[in-house]
This record gives structure tokens, C-alpha cells and sequence, in this order.
């Protein structure tokens, strides 16, 4: 099923760590970007569809300073091309000796309307990135040039990210912790329950801050099953509280993660 705005919208609601959790329930152990953190953890959510730019090492003969004259140069094309609603997914091999992106070109993206940009490499210029309302996830920071050690040659084709398959199309979501990849296929059916399992998660983190100790409470028993349900039903006499004020779903059998009491969800 192909994602909706209202699924990205309700990918939103979920943590990184939760989407993992979802994934892991359907046999997905490889998703999360290992080791990419953001710049600037106060401007750093989103949820958007990958473009993605691979590189290869860089040879001498071809990578020098006027490669960049040529409008047709792969990166810059990438750059230009990234719409609305894209982050631009790098494959630097998870290089980081040299600058995959500086400052000049992440503004030209940014205004170009992309969503975010996330690379296995590194950042110049990271200062002035980190200064600015646009999520940049990367793995490292250097001054040099990306021209020492990459070579652009391919956008929009399968590339590896941090150790992680990722797919043209394919939904990221960022956010403090860091980028976990969704495969278009399942982004609709995970994003319900994924902001379902926060809502729960609220609930036990709550028990469990009033003094509620961990067998039965997380993963949660029938017994908080029923008191999370009857919050609700509480929730709703008094007015809206709920996520799209309804009851949550049979969360014994429509969450995969927190689906049984016995199973709940994982650490």
C-alpha cells in the first residue's frame, strides 16, 4: 500500500526506537543508521521519502575543483533535484575523512524545500549547519573536500547507508536518536501502530514513575491492558485526550511488539 500524507503525518507520532520495535515484529533487524547523529537535535524531526546519491572513491585524475563547473556534476544535480517532502540520502561508503556536503550546498537544499539530509560520511562547515532549522544527520565532521575521497556517479539507484539498505522512495524518519529506514511497503502498516505503541509506552512510563514495578507492568499484562483501555474510556468522559479521540485498538491483537500481554514490547 503506498503511504498517504495522513500515514506520514501519523509517523510523526512515533519515536525512532518505537518504529524499530514495529519493524522488528515483521522480521526487519537492519533499519537504523548506526552511528549518524544530528547536528542540531533541536531542528532535527522529520519523516519524508529517500532520494538518494552514491558515491565511489575518488580518483585523482578526474575529481579536481573544476568537476564542479559542470551543471550535470551528480551531486549538484542532487541538490537541484531533492523536491518537497524528499530527504537527500548520501552513500559515502561511511567515509568520513572528506566533507560529503558544506554549508552553501545543505542551504540550497533547505530552500529547495527538501525535508533533510542524512549521510554515512561527513559535514563541513558544521557550525554554521548546526545553526540552522534543517535536520542534517550525519556521522562525522571534516574540513576537506569532498572531492579527496568521493566520487559522485549515481542518483536515485539502491545505495547502502550506514550499513543499511536503502531504496529510492523508501519513507526515513528522524529524530533526536537518530534515522531509522521504513520500506515504502510497509509504511502503512506500521504507522498506526507505531503511534499506538506510544501511547501505551505513555501510559507504562507513567505506572511505572508512580511506583509500579516491571512483571506485569512492562511488558504490560491483561490487567494493564485493560486499565491503559479504561484511561481512555475516562479520557473521553472528560473530553478529547486521545490520538484522533478514539479508543485505542485491541492492542492484545493489532500490535505487533505490544501485541500480547506476554509478549509487550522490547527494551
Amino acid at each position: 500500500m503506498e503511504p498517504t500524507q495522513r500515514t506520514l503525518d501519523t509517523l510523526r507520532e512515533a519515536t525512532t526506537a518505537t518504529i524499530s520495535t514495529q519493524l522488528f515484529a515483521r522480521g526487519l533487524r537492519n533499519l537504523f543508521l548506526f552511528g549518524l547523529r544530528p547536528l542540531n537535535a533541536q531542528a532535527c524531526s522529520f519523516v519524508a521519502e529517500a532520494f538518494t546519491l552514491r558515491y565511489i572513491p575518488a580518483r585523482e585524475d578526474l575529481d579536481v575543483l573544476d568537476a564542479f563547473r559542470d551543471p550535470g556534476h551528480p551531486q549538484r544535480r542532487a541538490i537541484e533535484s531533492v523536491g518537497p517532502g524528499q530527504v537527500l540520502v548520501m552513500d559515502c561508503r561511511n567515509e568520513a575523512r572528506a566533507a560529503s556536503a558544506g554549508h552553501i550546498l545543505t542551504t540550497r537544499l533547505a530552500l529547495c524545500g527538501a525535508a533533510a539530509l542524512v549521510t554515512d560520511g561527513s559535514v563541513r562547515d558544521s557550525p554554521e549547519i548546526a545553526r540552522m532549522a534543517f535536520p542534517v544527520f550525519t556521522s562525522g565532521i571534516s574540513a576537506n573536500t569532498n572531492l579527496i575521497q568521493h566520487h559522485a556517479v549515481d542518483l536515485q539507484v539502491p545505495i547502502g547507508c550506514a550499513g543499511v539498505a536503502v531504496f529510492p522512495g523508501d519513507i526515513l524518519v528522524g529524530d533526536a536518536e537518530g534515522v531509522v529506514v521504513i520500506p515504502r511497503e510497509l509504511a502503512a502498516e506500521i504507522a498506526e501502530p507505531a503511534a499506538e505503541q506510544e501511547e501505551l509506552e505513555r501510559f507504562i512510563l507513567e505506572r511505572v514513575r508512580a511506583g509500579a514495578a516491571l512483571p506485569g507492568t512492562y511488558p504490560p499484562d491483561a490487567a494493564t491492558i485493560a486499565a491503559y483501555r479504561e484511561s481512555f474510556s475516562a479520557r473521553d468522559q472528560h473530553g478529547p485526550g486521545s490520538r484522533n479521540d478514539q479508543m485505542p485498538r485491541q492492542t492484545t491483537a493489532a500490535q505487533p511488539g505490544t501485541e500480547a500481554p506476554e509478549e509487550g514490547m522490547q527494551p
